[in-house]
């Protein structure tokens, strides 16, 4: 009875640590949802408190109990029947969806924004032009005739692609200065399509295009140097096609220019690179080195002759800057001979004294100045044929790769003593340098005549002159060019022209052509499978010139062919210039198993491989250190 009186004695709504009940004050902290509230008093008359500290639900002990409990507290329900709301709970859910909503809003805004910016970028901003698989085929029409067949790659435009640039002859019968010599014309194909960009007329058939920066720096334009075969040297915008100054032929009197253009360092402190041109008298066998003005294309003092007589090719010229800054000139016929750039210069300005950056010599090429012609330094005298300058390996310096009747040399450009000399006949074509073996070392593509419509290609280790590949083919073209490319491993693919090949005999290197002499096919040598070869491109034309290139948006290369179809009387020949994408044409090419390899390679893991290819620039031949 005590215990039911001190029950029935507390206030309501105070909440007991025995009997954990609820003081509706302190609902918004229970467990329990006011939903759950509302229908424990309308199912029991009363609050139904949960479970106790205990886990066990408390009963009621007297009436007087359930009468309090069933009596619903002013403070507790509303006059619709439900639980009020504390102010402290609407405020927080007030705050809360406020939150919520400017989340909302800020997310939703970004996003607008992001999209605009997408939409601006990609309809606004110009993308890079993609060189889409860069073939193309361009017919130029009929060709007037023309012993040499220049051919250059360079930027004009500025789009990152390189164009082609190339000078044929137009007619013999072309109105041409006096109308002795036929007219020509200088034309520049687009790198992305082959359109043409611009055309000049020339006035004779081009011996040489150049294509370079004269002034250093960022912002400095790209000159394309020209040089005749008769007495015109010029120099165009290659932007525009505009001449910007021609040589003079007067200052040449009676020589005509024997090669092409020689870029120098800047001798007269302009701040131009400038030139030297050989020429060779008409009448008498003299030799003529004449300096040219970069910028403004006047001579830079009078003729220097040498009275040399030529009996075999003309070597050179070349220009050779050696490690110590010392700077030579190598020309010569059947030989090479050097002469120092400072002695040209004296001669030419008619002075005693040099610019300082001329003083400079080499001890060990000094030491080879001929007794009889003390301004002559002999280099090399064994019936050369062609003369190259090749990186040397881990140097920026070059030795000279010669090329003789009876073989081939390669000399140190530091003190001019061999590095090994190989001992083959048939040798005519300039060798190809590039990446084979493993020792990052230059090694080079050969290619020798070897018997009637046969040809050998090899390949020689630049690091000691021996043979370690070769391969023979039909190929009726004379002089076809090969040329190389560089991968992102620091390794070359070789590219040359033969005719279709055939099953090879597993005794025999010999391949007989399935097909007419007339069809001649590109073929791609990888050292990583030097038992493959990929057919990549045939022509039934005859290739006169070829150029590769390098995409470093793409990492890709592209192969440009100057090609000249079949003439007959009366109807000159057709003139075609082709682009070809190496990396397209990699995975269109079909393969030639030249042998049987153990393990044999299949056509998966090759495609495999050849996917991940990339080329790369990097540069073969240098003037100097």
């Amino acid at each position: 009875m005590a215990t039911v009186l001190s029950r029935a004695l507390k206030l309501p709504g105070k909440k007991s640590p025995d009997l954990g009940e609820y003081d509706p004050l302190t609902q918004a902290d229970s467990d329990e949802s006011e939903d759950d509230l509302v229908l424990n008093l309308q199912k029991n008359g009363g609050v139904k408190n949960g479970k106790s500290p205990l886990g066990e639900a408390p009963e009621p002990d007297s009436d007087a109990e359930v009468a309090e409990a069933a009596k619903p507290h002013l403070s507790e329900v509303t006059t619709e029947g439900y639980p009020s709301e504390p102010l402290g709970g609407l405020e927080q859910k007030a705050a809360s969806s406020l939150v919520s909503y400017v989340r909302t809003s800020v997310f939703l805004l970004t996003l607008g924004i992001s999209m605009i910016l997408v939409l601006l970028c990609a309809f606004l901003i110009p993308c890079p032009p993609r060189d889409l698989h860069s073939t193309w085929s361009r017919h130029l029409g009929s060709q007037g005739g023309g012993d040499v067949s220049p051919l250059e790659l360079a930027d004009v435009n500025g789009d990152g692609l390189r164009d082609v640039l190339l000078s044929f002859v137009m007619s013999r019968n072309g109105s041409a200065v006096g109308g002795s010599r036929p007219a020509a014309n200088l034309v520049c194909l687009s790198g992305m399509n082959g359109s043409t960009l611009w055309s000049s007329l020339l006035p004779e058939e081009a011996r040489d295009i150049t294509c370079l920066e004269l002034m250093p720096g960022s912002l400095a334009e790209t000159i394309c140097l020209v040089t005749g075969t008769h007495k015109m040297l010029s120099a165009f915008n290659a932007t525009s096609g505009k001449a910007i100054w021609t040589l003079n032929p007067n200052y040449l009197s009676n020589s005509t220019l024997a090669a092409p253009v020689v870029v120098l360092p800047d001798l007269d402190e302009d701040g131009v690179r400038d030139l030297v041109v050989l020429a060779i008298g008409e009448l008498q066998p003299d030799l003529c080195f004449l300096l040219v003005s970069g910028r403004t294309g006047s001579p830079v003092g009078r003729p220097v002759k040498y009275n040399i007589v030529g009996v075999r090719n003309l070597i050179g010229p070349q220009v050779y800057i050696t490690t110590n800054g010392a700077v030579y000139i190598l020309f010569g016929f059947g030989n090479i001979q050097a002469v120092a750039l400072r002695d040209i210069f004296v001669q030419a300005q008619n002075r005693d004294s040099s610019p300082p950056s001329l003083q400079i010599e080499e001890p060990e090429w000094e030491k080879r100045r001929s007794i009889n012609l003390s301004e002559l330094i002999d280099v090399y005298s064994d019936g050369v044929e062609l003369l190259q300058m090749v990186k040397a390996p881990d140097s920026n310096c070059s030795n000279l790769l010669i090329t003789t009747r009876q073989g081939l040399v390669l000399l140190r450009g530091q003190n001019l003593t061999p590095y090994w000399t190989l001992r083959l006949q048939g040798l005519r074509s300039p060798p190809t340098p590039g990446y084979f073996t493993d020792d990052q070392t230059l090694d080079f593509l050969l290619q020798i005549q070897d018997g009637v419509g046969m040809k050998k290609m090899m390949v020689v280790d630049g690091d000691s002159g021996s043979v370690v590949w070769s391969y023979r083919a039909p190929c009726h073209m004379k002089e076809t060019p090969a040329t190389s490319a560089v991968t992102s491993d620091r390794k070359s693919v070789f590219l040359f022209w033969a005719e279709g090949l055939s099953a090879a005999s597993p005794n025999s290197d010999i391949i007989l052509g399935t097909e007419p002499p007339s069809l001649h096919h590109l073929y791609l040598l990888h050292p990583a499978f030097p038992s493959i070869l990929l057919d990549l491109a045939n022509t039934t034309g005859t290739v006169t010139a070829s150029e590769v290139g390098i995409n470093d948006l793409w990492k890709d290369a592209f192969y440009v062919t100057r090609t000249t179809g079949p003439s007959s009387e009366g109807h000159p020949a057709a003139l075609v210039v082709s682009k070809l994408s190496l990396r397209w044409a990699l995975m269109e090419g079909q393969m030639a198993q030249l042998q049987e390899s153990t393990p044999k390679i299949g056509r998966g893991e090759l495609r495999r491989f050849l996917s991940r290819i990339k080329f790369v620039e990097a540069p073969y031949e240098v003037r100097g250190c």
